[in-house]
């Protein structure tokens, strides 16, 4: 599925739940998203492992909360218009043009 179907598909389903009943400002939308981050970090330190696994019929695992980091943005980015399709190809563009390390960078 291509991102831009992704960003539609994710916001669509947040309208549909009632998570834009009230509208929400940017500040808001990232500070979800890391939240998702440090409960993927909460995920790996407490079950090690990297994998999908279900409790009652539900998703859980580190690379779900890393998935939901990934829907938080698509819905911001669908929200807002963004053409998060179009950032990440000229990202990847100029990273790829980069100097080895970033010319020596350390992380």
């Amino acid at each position: 599925m291509e991102i831009n179907n992704l960003i539609k598909l994710s916001h669509e389903i947040a309208i549909e739940k009632g998570w834009w009943d009230k509208d929400r400002e940017i500040p808001e939308l990232i500070a979800l998203a890391h939240s998702e981050l440090s409960e993927a970090l909460e995920e790996y330190r407490i079950n090690d492992n990297l994998t999908l696994r279900f409790e009652n019929s539900k998703p859980e695992g580190f690379v779900v909360e890393l998935a939901d980091v990934l829907i938080r943005i698509f819905d911001l980015s669908g929200k807002y218009k963004l053409d998060l399709d179009e950032a990440i190809n000229e990202k990847l563009k100029y990273n790829k043009s980069r100097e080895y390390r970033h010319g020596g960078k350390n992380a």
